[in-house]
C-alpha cells in the first residue's frame, strides 16, 4: 500500500468532528464519574459527596443530551457521509457489502469506503441506540435521585410528605418524604435503574470494541481513520466504492 498513490477525499464535516469529540468527553466523563458512585461505599464517599458526584453526572449528561439531540437532527440536515442514510445499516445490498468487506480483508485487498464500512454501520448503530438508551434512562433517574429537570418537580411532589415543599426536597433526607410515596416512586425508578446500570456496562464493552476496530481498520486498510476525525479528510490509494 506504501507504493500507491494516495488521493484525499474529504468525508466529516465540523459538525460530525465536534459531535464526535464532544461526545467521547462526555463518555469518558460519565464512566468516570458512575464508576466512584458505584464504588462510593468502598471509597468512604458520604451521602453529601454521593449527591455532588451525582449532580455533576447529570449536568455532564445533559450536554451529552444536547449533542446527540443535534447529532439526530444533523442526520437529516446535514452533508452526505453525516446522513442517517450513510450510517444506518439499513442499505440495500448490506449482507453482499459486509461480505466482500470481509473477503477484501481477507485476502489482503481491501475494500474502500469513504464513509463508513457496512461492519460499522453496525456497531455505530448499536453505539447510538445503547448512547440514547443511556440518556433517556438518565434523565428520569436524574429526577429521581436529586430532583433535576425534566421529571425533578414531577418526582418532588409525588414523594414529598404532607406540609414539606417540594422544592425544599434534599437526597437521601427520609424524614421529608412520604414513605409510601417513595416506596412506589423507588418501584417505579427500578427497571430504569436495571436498563442504564446494565447499559453502563454495555457502553464500556462497545467503546473498547470500536476503538479496537478503529486501531484495526488503521493498520489493516489505512485511510487515516484517526486523523479524519481531526481534519475531517481520508487520504486512500483507490476511489472508494461509496464515492459518488
Amino acid at each position: 500500500m506504501e507504493d500507491q498513490q494516495l488521493k484525499t477525499y474529504h468525508v466529516w464535516d465540523k459538525s460530525v468532528r465536534f459531535f464526535h469529540w464532544i461526545n467521547v468527553i462526555c463518555v469518558l466523563c460519565l464512566l468516570a464519574l458512575g464508576l466512584i458512585i458505584l464504588n462510593s461505599g468502598m471509597f468512604g464517599i458520604p451521602n453529601e459527596g454521593k449527591v455532588l458526584l451525582k449532580e455533576l453526572h447529570v449536568i455532564v449528561g445533559y450536554v451529552l443530551a444536547l449533542n446527540l439531540l443535534w447529532r439526530v437532527i444533523w442526520g437529516f440536515i446535514g452533508s452526505k457521509y453525516a446522513r442517517w442514510s450513510a450510517v444506518l445499516p439499513f442499505k440495500k445490498g448490506l449482507g453482499n457489502d459486509i461480505s466482500e468487506f470481509r473477503q477484501g480483508l481477507s485476502n489482503g485487498k481491501p475494500v474502500h469506503y469513504k464513509g463508513h464500512n457496512p461492519l460499522a454501520r453496525i456497531g455505530i448503530s448499536l453505539l447510538f441506540l445503547l448512547l440514547i438508551s443511556q440518556t433517556i434512562t438518565g434523565l428520569v433517574l436524574a429526577g429521581t435521585d436529586v430532583y433535576y429537570p425534566p421529571l425533578g418537580n414531577w418526582i418532588a411532589e409525588w414523594i414529598a410528605a404532607e406540609g414539606v415543599n417540594p422544592a425544599d426536597l434534599i437526597p437521601y433526607s427520609p424524614d421529608l418524604y412520604d414513605p409510601e410515596a417513595y416506596k412506589e416512586m423507588r418501584e417505579f425508578r427500578s427497571p430504569y435503574l436495571w436498563v442504564h446500570l446494565n447499559g453502563f456496562y454495555a457502553l464500556c464493552v462497545l467503546a473498547v470494541i470500536h476503538i479496537a476496530a478503529v486501531i484495526y481498520e488503521e493498520n489493516k486498510i489505512g485511510g487515516g481513520m484517526i486523523s479524519a476525525m481531526f481534519t475531517g479528510k481520508k487520504a486512500l490509494p483507490e476511489k472508494p466504492v461509496d464515492d459518488e
